[in-house]
């Protein structure tokens, strides 16, 4: 995932302009984060849409940096849970404190009640505790003793993963997986932008001091709603609704695939395009916009055949099979 291609230029700053305040996002994380333009922009659309991302990427990319800036040029409360072997499900979403002056028991919230969840290396912890997150990404409220507890909106979940490390990990279940609205693979960087990250840390950059860093908030909660409610209105023509069915049906019947996207992926693919081609400055969308979203929707949604993966065949290989394939609507 880039930029949007045909990104109109950002509009004069204002109140009333959400889109000029969600492209100068990307100024104020370049202040703390080198490269990653793609990254940011993936996590854009997560919060457009409401929906969850998964990063995966090698320890040492900044991707917890990257999650902290993104929250701090967004003026939005975060918290960070690292997943342990020993995490219990109380510890994410709260529990029942008993109170010997009242002799009564009181609900102490964990840490989903933020905005931006930072769920540190996600698949350390084993199924039981992963599981407390299933109604917390899906229904955006802890139940407790029957009783339910909304979470603030905006609420999203940005979970982070290592892609080459299996001792002491648990697999992710696909139910899970599959409420993440994007998997977005966070890369090394290139030579220059490592070059960057040096130079920073050279002149005193120190990443647990975003402040000093000069990263302030450049957007707000009111831009969010605002942008969101342009992205409801963004027009999409009928036959677009058709290809998008057609790309989750083919991931469906292709040989390389044992498991392909649900119609929870279509409606996915249906939303992030539209707060794609929103980005891109549009009231409409186009295939291209289709096109440009579908890795990161659809690609933990997928599963490769036991066969196939020994073949050393990837996902986005099969998916950009399926996208050559699909007819593109005119």
């Amino acid at each position: 995932m880039t930029r949007p291609a045909g990104t109109a230029d950002p509009l004069p700053a204002g109140p009333a302009d959400p889109r000029a305040a969600l492209h100068r996002l990307r100024a104020e994380v370049a202040k703390a984060v080198v490269g990653q333009d793609a990254v940011v922009t993936g996590l854009v659309i997560a919060l457009l849409c409401r929906g969850h991302v998964l990063l995966e990427g090698v320890p040492g990319v900044a991707k917890t940096l990257l999650i902290r800036t993104v929250a701090t040029a967004l003026d939005l409360r975060s918290k960070r849970v690292q997943f342990t072997p020993d995490l219990m499900p109380g510890d994410v979403t709260g529990s029942l404190i008993f109170d010997p002056h009242t002799a009564a028991f009181t609900f102490r919230e964990g840490p989903v009640f933020t905005n931006l969840l930072l769920a540190d290396e996600i698949n350390r912890t084993p199924p039981k505790t992963q599981s407390a997150l299933l109604e917390v990404m899906e229904e955006r409220q802890v139940s407790v003793e029957g009783d339910r507890r909304p979470l603030p909106d905006p609420f999203i979940v940005a979970a982070t993963q290592n892609p080459i490390e299996y001792e002491g990990t648990y697999p992710l279940p696909e139910a899970q997986l599959d409420r993440f609205l994007l998997k977005l693979t966070v890369p090394l960087p290139n030579r220059e932008e490592e070059l960057g990250v040096l130079r920073a840390h050279h002149a005193g950059f120190d990443p647990r001091d975003l402040t000093a860093a000069g990263v302030r908030p450049v957007a707000s909660a009111a831009d969010l709603a605002a942008a969101r409610a342009a992205v409801g209105r963004v027009h999409m023509a009928e036959p677009l609704f058709g290809y998008i069915v057609d790309l989750c049906r083919a991931t469906r019947s292709t040989p390389a695939l044992e498991l392909g996207a649900s119609p929870r992926g279509a409606t996915a693919l249906l939303t992030t395009a539209k707060a794609w081609a929103w980005l891109a400055g549009r009231d409409h969308v186009v295939p291209d916009d289709v096109k440009a979203v579908a890795r990161p929707t659809l690609r933990h949604r997928l599963r490769l055949r036991p066969e196939v993966e020994l073949e050393g065949v990837g996902v986005d290989a099969v998916l950009d099979t399926v996208l050559a394939t699909v007819p593109t609507p005119r």
